[in-house]
Formats: structure tokens, C-alpha cells, sequence
């Protein structure tokens, strides 16, 4: 949406969206968050012992 002032002027900054706040992650979603990040340290623990062993 461009709007002018009376003198000519363009307003062009963006619209911003309604805040919110954050939920809460309920225990499954935790449990998930922890099996990510424990497959995610094992990735990279795996890529960095190949690259120092190569």
C-alpha cells in the first residue's frame, strides 16, 4: 500500500503483522526437540570424526 503526504512525499514502509506470544512446546513436542537435537549432535560428531580420520 503507497500512501502520500500533502507535500508528495511516499510512505512505503511495510505493514506489520499483530504480535503474539509463543506457546509453550507440550512434552511431546519437547521429547521431539530432543531427538532432533540428539540426532543432530550425533550427525555432526559422525562428519567431524570421517573428516579427521579422510
Amino acid at each position: 500500500m503507497k500512501t502520500t503526504n500533502e507535500n508528495g512525499i511516499l510512505n512505503n514502509y511495510s505493514t506489520e503483522p499483530p504480535i503474539y506470544f509463543a506457546e509453550y512446546p507440550s512434552p511431546e513436542q519437547q521429547s521431539r526437540y530432543a531427538l532432533q537435537g540428539a540426532a543432530a549432535v550425533l550427525l555432526v560428531t559422525s562428519l567431524l570424526l570421517i573428516a579427521f580420520a579422510a
